[in-house]
């Protein structure tokens, strides 16, 4: 096996509804461009998974209401799981180059969360027309717009 070396980015602040993407020095220039997107894909280090139960975990208990009594963690967006590393789309409130900032209007991570990596959301790469989903979640939202009206809660049993 290969050891993998990877260097956090920056920090996520997520307080009082105020959220925004903090770069570690050094990386500001890496923004350059990015205001010219509405969305940026964030990946972030689930760091309250990391421990040997949460990497050690491959098939996770009933945790969607509707959906089968196991599922395997790759076919689930948990957290726990072997590396965990998670992803998150999130519409971009502004770019500040100069403080080596991004603002964002909602990111389901938590303050102080190491970000691992940022890209631009592109439709003609990463928008799917007609995904396949199974059954049991075919009534969540069809786009991240539609998203934030629907109970979620509802449908997670953790």
């Amino acid at each position: 096996m290969n050891n993998i070396k990877i260097i956090s980015i920056g920090k996520i602040e997520n307080k009082e509804g105020n959220v925004r993407i903090v770069l570690n020095p050094g990386y500001s220039e890496g923004l350059k461009g990015l205001e010219g997107y509405s969305h940026v894909q964030i990946l972030w280090w689930a760091d309250g998974c990391d421990n040997k139960d949460d990497r050690d975990t491959l098939v996770i208990e009933k945790p969607y209401t509707k959906g089968l009594d196991e599922i395997g963690v790759f076919a689930t967006r948990s957290p726990a799981r072997p590396n965990p590393i998670a992803v998150s789309n999130a519409d971009i409130a502004y770019v500040d180059m100069e403080e080596g900032a991004i603002g964002l209007y909602y990111i389901d991570a938590m303050d102080g969360t190491e970000v691992l990596d940022l890209k631009p959301y592109v439709p003609s790469i990463d928008r799917i027309d007609q995904p396949k989903v199974p059954v049991w979640c075919s009534h969540w939202p069809k786009s991240y717009e539609e998203s934030g009206g629907f109970d979620w809660e509802a449908e997670f049993n953790f």
